[in-house]
């Protein structure tokens, strides 16, 4: 594929956005006003001069042909990832309509090109077998991970106790005492370097005083914090896949050292979730050969998006290695050996009750897991007195959407996608129900992205 011979689709550039507003904001930048001096190469390179509020313009190129996804850079103040003028550049470059002609770029441009390549190439010859990870101190990384397993045993010892006095002492006590002393818990556990319990904590102590039916909602959280406690304070007699399970819901890093899957990756959705510390993004991915589907995490600092980003609905010729654990399908983006390309394929969908079948096995290998990646065909969005269900065309069964999902403003754009008739639909399938992130229309047309 020649990277200026097949064009992107609108929706597949907002796909990349960082949030509603850099969306909006670079939609209106998508047009040939605000441009001067906008161009491309054969090699995969957009550039321009975008008009600023200020004198001088911004200088903004994308870097199209990186195997990992777009690459961006812009001279303008902006923390997010690509910025409303990267996602400008690309919507006028995805029109078509020869506003972006050839030709060769900047020097500017060919500067910050020149020094990405020089970039990767370097890591590649730091992260071979000469490189410091490959040679540090075995011993001494078995020492510190034995500190580590002491650490924690400690605070789920701890932890254990005090879930013990809240239920000796009765759950209207979780909603006198407040928010306080759940951080001060969560504050422990972070010190016993177990992250996954103090985020869990955290979210007990969001539950007390939430409306009708909380403290069952909070017995059912703390049997669940008590199960995990119980896996690794236990762990020597899980079998493996458990016990790997166990370590990574403790919140301990793990590689991805199963082996590298190449495939032709169709990237199914994107979205993020922030916290005040970081920024997770999820892209979701299925194997065109393999059948698999594949979890990519990726993090930013708080208040800025992470910079790997995939544009919904292309795929790409690329390999993945699967995280260790039961049911695992968190993954590692591996070696890349064309950029995201157009597609026709798509995953194949499953009835709804087949998708509450699939969480419920899912459960077996992870207690812990809030939902299942699930691709649902021939489904009707549908109301449901307050609330929102996606009905099965075929079946007289259906699935609620989950609150999150309900009070997203695309939940209109799956609605308007389907009309009435049915359409298929891949999303996360959980105990609150099903969040759509991405629909395509029955017959031929584009993915759609939902978040």
């Amino acid at each position: 594929m020649t990277q200026q011979g097949v064009r992107w689709t609108t929706d597949q550039v907002l796909a990349l956005a960082p949030d509603a507003a850099s969306r909006k904001a670079g939609s209106k930048l998508g047009t040939a006003g605000p441009w001067s001096e906008a161009g491309s190469s054969g090699e995969g390179t957009v550039w321009g001069l975008c008009k600023g509020s200020g004198s001088k313009p911004y200088q903004t190129v994308v870097d199209i042909a990186d195997a990992s996804g777009p690459a961006y850079k812009c001279s303008c103040p902006s923390r997010k990832f690509p910025c409303k003028h990267a996602l400008g550049l690309l919507l006028l470059w995805a029109s078509g309509d020869g506003v972006v002609p050839r030709g060769q770029a900047p020097e500017w441009a060919e500067q910050w090109i020149a020094g990405r390549r020089q970039r990767a190439e370097r890591k590649r010859a730091a992260d071979g077998p000469g490189s410091p990870s490959a040679s540090a101190d075995p011993e001494a990384a078995r020492r510190r991970a034995e500190r580590r397993a002491e650490r924690i045993t400690a605070g789920a010892t701890e932890l254990e106790q005090r879930l013990a006095d809240l239920l000796r002492g009765g759950l209207a006590s979780a909603e006198q005492s407040g928010y306080g002393l759940w951080e001060e818990t969560a504050a422990r556990m972070v010190d016993a370097q177990a992250p996954g319990l103090a985020a869990r904590v955290r979210e007990l102590g969001a539950i007390p005083g939430t409306g009708p039916g909380w403290p069952a909602r909070l017995l059912e959280e703390c049997a669940l914090l008590h199960l995990l406690d119980q896996g690794w304070l236990h762990r020597e007699r899980l079998p493996d896949a458990l016990a790997a399970t166990v370590r990574s819901r403790i919140g301990l890093p793990s590689s991805a050292d199963g082996p590298a899957l190449r495939d032709r990756w169709l990237v199914l959705a994107q979205y993020d979730t922030a916290d005040s510390r970081l920024t997770t993004r999820r892209i979701w991915l299925y194997g065109a050969d393999s059948h698999r589907t594949a979890l990519l995490l990726s993090y930013g600092a708080a208040g800025r998006a992470p910079e790997l980003a995939l544009p919904v609905g292309l795929a790409l010729d690329a390999e993945v290695s699967v995280h260790p654990g039961g049911g695992q399908q968190r993954a590692a983006l591996g070696a890349q050996f064309a950029p995201p390309a157009p597609t026709a394929v798509r995953p194949p969908g499953v009835s709804t009750s087949q998708a509450a079948a699939r969480y419920g096995e899912a459960l077996r290998d992870d207690p812990w897991l809030d939902a299942v990646p699930v691709t649902l065909d021939r489904v009707i969005p549908t109301p449901d007195g307050d609330s929102w269900q996606l009905a099965d065309a075929d079946e007289d069964t259906a699935l609620p959407l989950t609150p999150a999902a309900r009070a997203r403003p695309a939940l209109w754009r799956l609605v308007a996608l389907s009309g009435g008739a049915p359409v298929t639909v891949f999303g996360e399938c959980g105990h609150q129900g099903f969040t759509p992130l991405t629909a395509w229309p029955q017959g031929p047309g584009d993915a759609v992205a939902l978040c």
